[in-house]
């Protein structure tokens, strides 16, 4: 059986799209218990990357209060990996191409987050993973200047990775169809080119979003599958997947196991998302353990080593379905067959 790289399972699912216009947040201890109780053919979830949003963990929590979540992390047998930040507007934070107090709030959110990473790594409950980030602005916002709307997210993102450097943290920029300057892989390598911080700053590769990648919604200029593409065609979604991931993968710091339907929601050119699926989902498009291979695996078919941890991210899911310990059990098999195809000892 192979150990590398760990399951590690996402809490923020728990609160992503709940709220007052939808069902109520599932709260950390029960995603946490959901997540110990999966066990496939004697193997568990190794450990849990976190949200730091309320009402999960707050941005703003003391050295306390750090101590005891991390406790309570442990006593299950978890450790916890990758951190998101909170760096929205309605979180707290700003745009990163945004006027300068907004920016300034997006620079406070990620110092904040950085040092909860390093207090948990001194706490000895974190050993690997990033905190993540993204532009905090939309598609369409971004397209009244596309060229200095990037100038200006790169600029942010190399003060963030300053920041980040001083908590000894690593930065990954999540790719999703959702973020202005990030909303296209062109866009997003031209994006991290720009930043030019390879060692602080890279990208965060979740199967769900980058499968819209090739599909080009938001960005019609950098679509690879054709229109009406019949998804028979299986040799050409994997061309497309190798496209995108021969320009990313160097690039690659955090992988996210998922699936896709390749549908969105949203409408106009510039602000469709898109959504997650649960692994077994008869309308997912990806054969999960081949599409990881394409960023588990360099060109040779050797395995990169990239990451220390993967973790899977299911969002937008009705609570019946988050409750129901068969959804974790579907989740942890899937993440396993990918460790056996791409792992390593």
């Amino acid at each position: 059986m192979k150990r590398y790289p760990k399951l590690h399972n996402a809490m923020w699912p728990g609160l992503v799209g709940k709220g007052p216009d939808s069902e109520p947040p599932i709260d950390l201890d029960t995603m946490l218990d959901l997540t110990a109780a999966a066990e496939v053919d004697g193997v568990k979830f190794d450990g849990v990357d976190l949200f730091l949003s309320l009402p999960h963990t707050d941005i703003d929590s003391t050295a306390g209060e750090i101590e005891r979540l991390a406790d309570n992390i442990g006593k299950r047998g978890f450790v916890v990996g990758s951190l998101v930040a909170p760096v929205w507007a309605p979180t707290g934070g700003g745009s990163a191409m945004g006027s300068a107090e907004e920016r300034h709030k997006f620079i406070t959110q990620v110092r904040k987050a950085c040092a909860i990473g390093k207090l948990l790594r001194d706490l000895r409950i974190r050993k690997y993973g990033v905190v993540r980030i993204d532009s905090a602005c939309g598609p369409a916002e971004w397209a009244n200047d596309p060229v200095g709307s990037t100038k200006s997210i790169a600029a942010t993102f190399r003060e963030a990775c300053s920041v980040a450097e001083d908590y000894g943290e690593r930065l990954a920029a999540e790719g999703e169809i959702c973020w202005g300057g990030m909303h296209s892989w062109r866009r997003m390598v031209e994006l991290l080119e720009m930043v030019d911080r390879r060692k602080t700053l890279g990208f965060q590769a979740d199967m769900a979003h980058t499968l819209l990648y090739t599909l080009g919604y938001n960005a019609p200029e950098d679509r690879i599958l054709p229109e009406n593409y019949d998804w028979r065609e299986r040799e050409k979604l994997d061309d497309a997947l190798a496209e995108i991931t021969h320009a990313l993968r160097p690039w690659m710091m955090d992988f996210h196991v998922a699936q896709n339907d390749a549908t969105v929601k949203g409408s106009g050119s510039h602000d469709k998302t898109g959504r997650h699926c649960l692994p077994d989902d008869p309308n997912g498009k990806l054969d999960i353990p081949r599409a990881a291979g394409y960023w588990l695996r360099d060109e040779h078919g050797n395995v990169t080593k990239a990451i220390e941890h993967m973790c899977w991210d299911g969002c937008m899911f009705p609570n019946a379905t988050m409750t129901n310990a068969q959804t974790w059990n579907n989740v942890l098999r899937t993440m396993i067959g990918v460790r056996d195809a791409h792992g390593w000892n």
